[in-house]
């Protein structure tokens, strides 16, 4: 009869401890931020995330009352900083704004990942959509996708193409392009956009499959020949650029997209509040001008659809990767 008690006793206690958190959870939102957020970038400065990024942190830190702090912690193909982000406290004071690499490719590209993206962060909200370039100097005699094909096949293995990282996004898109063109290149992998954009301005490689709104400035002031777009339709920010599908490679579609996590546990309330604060973000006016006119595609989502688009585009990547036969290094 006393161990009856004792352990109705026990769970009478267990149940007003969960019934108090599920009162406190209201509160904690009402209190959130109580201090500064620290966003992580797991990519370097200048690249299309931290590019994306730093108007949204800086409007998210006008509208909240505390200060965002912009923490780029590039490696390991964006992998160390969100790594830290599903290790760190789950308050919301700490997020991370990513992509399609860090977060659906990573997935198979890597044997062994110190995370699950679908089982080890709280799912905020989808940024934007925008697709890779392939853009060259202006001395390369190529004009569009199908002077570069023709090129690519009288010079087989003569070209070079660089991407942001092996098993990114640019180097998939690459691999696609080798594979879908008939075209022998060899792929040169940096580590960030900053890097490979000052070699292909050198002259050291031939190509370069950057994610366009790292390029756009580059292109407009004639550095850089924008040959195509890797997106499924033209962005309304560079109309006059056609994409590769209508360009002789009918199907040939890459696109990124960009979001925002928290570490799994994450209370509800601090999710939406920040789902709901990020989208109010992404409507402000200047931020939208600003943005659409480097490519972005500004699109929001709630947590319960940006999940579903998450598992969705890691099913669809893992079939790229397995085809390209890709691997980590």
């Amino acid at each position: 009869m006393r161990t009856s008690m004792k352990r109705r006793r026990g769970y009478e206690i267990a149940f007003l401890a969960f019934a108090s958190l599920l009162a406190a959870l209201p509160v904690l939102a009402q209190n959130y931020p109580s201090r500064p957020i620290r966003l992580i970038v797991p990519w370097p400065p200048s690249g299309a995330v931290d590019i994306l990024t730093r108007p949204i942190g800086q409007k998210l830190s006008e509208n909240v009352a505390q200060p965002v702090v912009i923490d780029n912690r590039p490696g390991a193909n964006g992998i160390i900083g969100s790594d830290a982000v599903a290790k760190a406290p789950a308050d919301g004071h700490t997020i991370v704004f990513d992509n399609i690499t860090g977060h659906a490719i990573n997935a198979t590209f890597y044997s062994k990942m110190p995370f699950n993206s679908l089982r080890d962060f709280a799912h905020i909200t989808l940024l934007a959509w925008v697709p890779n370039g392939i853009v060259c100097l202006p001395t390369l005699p190529v004009k569009n996708i199908k002077e570069l094909i023709a090129l690519g096949k009288a010079r087989p293995g003569q070209l070079t193409y660089a991407s942001f990282g092996v098993g990114s996004s640019a180097h998939l898109a690459g691999e696609l392009f080798k594979t879908m063109a008939g075209v022998d290149m060899l792929h040169v992998p940096y580590k960030g956009g900053l890097p490979a954009i000052t070699d292909v301005l050198a002259g050291q490689v031939s190509l370069y499959f950057p994610v366009v709104p790292s390029v756009v400035q580059l292109s407009r002031a004639g550095r850089l020949r924008l040959l195509a777009i890797t997106g499924a339709k033209r962005a309304s920010a560079l109309p006059e650029t056609p994409t590769v599908h209508e360009s002789g490679l009918p199907g040939f579609e890459a696109t990124n997209w960009f979001g925002v996590m928290a570490p799994a546990a994450t209370p509800p309330d601090v999710v939406n509040k920040l789902n709901t604060e990020l989208i109010k973000v992404l409507q402000t006016p200047d931020i939208r001008e600003r943005l659409l006119s480097l490519a972005y595609d500004l699109q929001s989502s709630t947590p319960q659809e940006f999940s579903a688009l998450l598992k969705t585009e890691t099913e669809k990547w893992a079939k790229v990767v397995k085809a390209s036969g890709a691997k980590a290094d």
